[in-house]
């Protein structure tokens, strides 16, 4: 069964086309990075605009790469939330309009269900229990898969999702957007214990995280520093800051998995993509013995084939999405 999926949840639109919910064939994005850098954000009507434009030659060019026509689909799937909703429209738009007229079911798929399912096209199939810690622009939280599927959540950021927050600190101390990935290279160059920022959460007992006082602490100490005439190592403050990131997140999700006796781990979302916490999390579980799961980086960040993906799970269950399917631009993982 050939799955086509269709991503526009914030501002990539990207076309996947899987086989038999483990092989990928076709995984084409086009980028609207350099769109919106002149604002440090995504700025929603823009992406909504790039979308209609994007949409119908991506899918042409997924067609191409995966040898496919459009006549040798059997399903389209298509993110309906959570993300931007004028986004979303467009992809949900288009999924309508192709399954109608080919006479094609339409699945709708949750975005960060596929983040985490997208890891079978790489480990085959997720055997559950497992726990997942999903971190990405707009989310962060830390989930279980049960046995029977269904996601259970434990904790998520009260405030800022760690990607939101990698972008706010990168555009501070002025680098380009997107900010997460710079800041990831500048850290290489830092020392993570350099300076001493607040791990809001770390020890109260809960999933839950807190960001927006970390941001707060960085940007209070580059003002300091600046009001006395001294010259920060931006690579250093970088470092430290990512550090702070990455340490509550990782003993947050190990206690969770230690919690619920689970000892399979998966990274799932665009901050998933981070060296350091890809590096943290692959020595963190080699020592405890559990297995970690994490996608290569171009399955980390928004892309068709988490689509197809998790729509060829749907249409091997038997789910299927009616055309008055809605977006939901608040679309929970769990509950």
């Amino acid at each position: 069964m050939l799955v086509l999926g269709i991503e526009t949840s914030c501002d990539e639109t990207a076309v996947g086309i899987v086989e038999d919910r483990l092989t990928l064939h076709a995984n084409v994005i086009a980028s609207q990075t350099d769109l919106h850098a002149p604002y440090g954000g995504v700025v929603p009507e823009v992406a909504a605009r790039a979308h209609l434009e994007q949409l119908l030659p991506t899918i042409d060019r997924a067609l191409v790469q995966s040898g496919a026509r459009l006549s040798d689909v059997d399903a389209i799937a298509v993110t309906h939330g959570p993300g931007l909703v004028g986004a979303l429209l467009v992809g949900v738009s288009a999924a309508k309009g192709l399954a109608l007229a080919h006479d094609l079911p339409l699945l709708g798929v949750n975005h960060l269900r596929a983040h985490v399912e997208v890891a079978q096209l790489e480990y085959g199939d997720l055997t559950p229990p497992l726990v997942a810690l999903v971190v990405s622009g707009g989310h962060t939280s830390i989930v279980v898969m049960d046995e029977d599927g269904t996601f259970r959540q434990l904790g998520s950021t009260i405030d800022d999702a760690a990607g939101e927050a990698f972008d706010k600190i990168a555009r501070f101390i002025g680098l380009p957007f997107p900010g997460g990935p710079e800041i990831d290279k500048l850290a290489w160059g830092g020392d993570p214990s350099a300076y001493a920022f607040p791990r809001a959460m770390q020890h109260d007992g809960s999933y839950d995280m807190s960001l927006s006082g970390l941001k707060t602490a960085v940007v209070r100490e580059l003002r300091r520093l600046e009001a006395a005439g001294q010259e920060p190592d931006l690579a250093d403050v970088a470092a430290s800051f990512q550090e702070a990131i990455v340490d509550v997140q990782l003993e947050k999700t190990l206690a969770a998995a230690a919690a619920e006796d689970i000892d399979q781990v998966v990274l799932a979302g665009g901050v998933a993509a981070n060296s350091r916490l890809r590096q943290r999390f692959a020595a963190a579980c080699e020592t405890n013995g559990q297995r970690l799961v994490v996608p290569s980086i171009p399955l980390c960040t928004d892309n068709g084939a988490m689509v197809a993906a998790s729509g060829s799970n749907l249409l091997a269950a038997g789910s299927s999405a009616g055309i008055d399917l809605a977006v939901d631009p608040n679309l929970p993982l769990a509950g």
